[in-house]
């Protein structure tokens, strides 16, 4: 179930909040989880039992942690912990990686494994990263273990940012799970979040995606160099506010339930350098990997060859997390190779030219990382890499670039205006009143447009849903 569907704004998401705050608080959670596994079950039916199966291994882990922590047991924590992880990795590996391996052997002549069609559970990125660094936190002594099976599954299956995160950590969610303060101040603010995430999702994003795939539909020599370019940005400002909208509308629909999530984008377009860029995009990936796998293998606190080693793998992992193909482990690798040049010696350059050259240098970067990450197809991204640069002797221009940037001018200029914190700054100079009347006019606007494209639009997917 899309949040930006008739369905869910008319019929799911109304319900559930009449019935949240009509029922005791002590019976909330479990308002929460049965809405969150019919959520679920809508789109994912017999699956949910795979969601269903990680709570109850990681609740009893966790609790099996504690215990053996409380008795001084490190051993049998360590091996609990262990256990949780490794099923959880195992899950992941099965649903998501089976059948590339599987297919990646027969392309190299080696039909060992066989390919099983597996359908991949949406989220299962999410949740099974989410309840892994439950026990983890438990054993580090960050949270202590959950007793109330409702209230665990209330924290793994919580619908808001089920499917396409943020990931959130339990020691960040777990006292609001217990116990959250709920008023109409909060709510309000999170109906606001949630328009602007709405508005994000419906008149940004997918309106520029149409763009970008005129573009992908294209054969290498049917580009120009200014056209492969053009649809390469409008697929950055696609996946920018397709997910950062996601998140928005995330953390509005927690708060109008009393919790609050920790943001997942800072304006990441504004960035100077690839290094800030990954401090402002898709940030609960970023920290999740930085605790719970670059800072373990040692991070930078040992020999230049492990730090080294230690960076490989976190983008390595970064790139296959994304999906089961190999562009998405040459994006994180590409990465990788870009952060490790500036953690060496270029990051410090940066930061002594002017800012437009380092915004440029880092802008482009990130525009063809985003070329790997849309292409699965390795002789279309290299031919569509190769029209970037100029090569194969396509012309500069042709008239397609002509009409496509004429055409989609206005939502390229918004969505270039709506990257920045320009208008969030110009709101916030507005003074008491001003800023009031101007919030309200916004809300409307954006209620009256967003509803007008939910029942009119037929082309209305969420990118992260597949990873």
């Amino acid at each position: 179930m899309v949040f930006s569907t008739p369905l869910f704004l008319f019929c799911f998401l109304t319900g559930i909040l009449l019935i949240y705050y009509m029922v005791p608080r002590q019976a909330r959670n479990a308002v929460l989880l049965c809405s969150s596994l019919l959520f679920y079950f809508w789109g994912e039916r017999s699956y949910t039992v795979i969601m269903l199966l990680s709570t109850a291994i990681d609740y009893t882990h966790g609790l099996l942690v504690e215990r053996c922590k409380a008795r001084g047991n490190d051993r049998g924590a360590r091996m609990a912990v262990a256990g949780s992880v490794i099923f959880n990795l195992a899950l992941l590996f099965f649903f998501k990686y089976w059948d590339f391996l599987a297919q990646s052997l027969i392309d190299v002549g080696l039909p060992i494994l066989p390919v099983l069609g597996i359908h991949l559970p949406i989220g299962i990125s999410f949740y099974t990263f989410q309840t892994m660094s439950y026990t983890i936190d438990v054993y580090r002594g960050d949270a202590r273990a959950q007793k109330n099976i409702l209230n665990f599954g209330t924290f793994v299956t919580l619908f808001p940012q089920l499917i396409a995160g943020p990931i959130i950590k339990y020691k960040d969610l777990g006292e609001q799970i217990d116990a959250r303060t709920c008023s109409v101040g909060r709510f309000a603010s999170g109906v606001q979040i949630f328009l602007l995430g709405l508005s994000k999702k419906l008149l940004l994003a997918n309106n520029i995606a149409e763009l970008w795939d005129s573009y992908h539909a294209m054969t290498a020599n049917e580009l120009s160099v200014l056209g492969a370019w053009l649809g390469a940005i409008a697929y950055a400002f696609q996946i920018y506010f397709d997910f950062s909208g996601y998140s928005d509308m995330a953390t509005g629909l927690g708060r109008m339930l009393g919790f609050e999530f920790l943001p997942n984008f800072n304006y990441p377009y504004i960035s100077r350098s690839i290094t800030d860029f990954w401090r402002r995009w898709h940030i609960s990936l970023s920290s999740w990997l930085r605790e719970y796998l670059y800072i373990p293998l040692g991070g930078n606190r040992c020999s230049k060859a492990k730090w080294i080693r230690n960076l490989l793998l976190v983008w390595a992992a970064t790139g296959i997390w994304h999906g089961a193909s190999w562009n998405f482990l040459l994006w994180g690798l590409y990465f990788f190779v870009l952060l490790l040049i500036e953690k060496l010696f270029l990051l410090r350059r940066l930061e002594q030219i002017p800012t437009p050259f380092a915004h440029l240098y880092t802008m482009l970067l990130v525009v063809i990382s985003w070329v790997i990450f849309a292409i699965e197809d390795f002789s279309q991204l290299g031919g569509y890499l190769a029209v970037m640069f100029g090569f194969g002797g396509v012309p500069l221009y042709d008239a397609a670039f002509g009409y496509y940037l004429t055409s989609y001018g206005g939502v390229l200029f918004l969505c270039a205006l709506c990257s920045t914190p320009l208008l969030r700054s110009a709101y916030s100079a507005l003074g008491g009143k001003a800023q009031q009347a101007a919030g309200i006019v916004l809300e409307i606007a954006a209620m009256v447009l967003c509803t007008a494209y939910v029942v009119a639009s037929t082309y209305n997917p969420f990118l992260y849903f597949r990873f």
